[in-house]
């Protein structure tokens, strides 16, 4: 059993890699310049670069048409002789700031920069009301006993308000 389970932890170990997928693979090899310094550049300003399709991922780990088409924009200004911040100027003037994977601090992008804090707190607020109610809803169904119940009560547990014993 135990040689059974450590084959299969082993096999998960090989295979796991593999199927997890490398986000270099997006970039097709005929994209890629002879030149192992431009390349580099690119690869670096194309992990600063948002997909415009994917949203969350960078051009350089995402297969969508657009990105490629990104990659190659960016590895054509590079040959051009841009420099790195020239070239991310060029793609930020054709498609905003929200082509950054990390936008500028500047007053179209406060909300951007805010909406992580709003909503934290908002939650935080959340979290607070919904314990409050629960409070205030467990001491509203708590009622006091009525004559007879007491008198019962006080019968079962064999205490009465007469004899001082509480």
């Amino acid at each position: 059993m135990t040689r059974r389970l450590l084959t299969l932890i082993g096999t998960l170990g090989v295979i796991m890699p593999l199927l997890a997928g490398n986000p270099a693979w997006a970039v097709n090899p005929d994209e890629m310049l002879s030149n192992p310094v431009l390349e580099k550049r690119a690869r670096d300003i194309s992990q600063e670069l948002r997909c415009l399709v994917c949203q969350n991922q960078s051009i350089d780990d995402s297969d969508a048409e657009l990105a490629r088409d990104l990659r190659v924009l960016v590895r054509e200004r590079l040959i051009a002789g841009d420099t790195n911040a020239e070239a991310i100027d060029y793609i930020v003037a054709r498609y905003g700031d929200y082509v950054l994977l990390n936008p500028p601090l500047k007053p179209e992008t406060y909300i951007l920069w805010a909406s992580p804090a709003v909503l934290a707190i908002l939650a935080l607020l959340a979290v607070f009301a919904f314990y409050r109610r629960k409070q205030r809803e467990a001491a509203a169904t708590t009622t006091s006993l009525s004559r007879d119940e007491q008198a019962r009560l006080d019968e079962i547990l064999g205490t009465s308000k007469d004899d001082g014993r509480a």
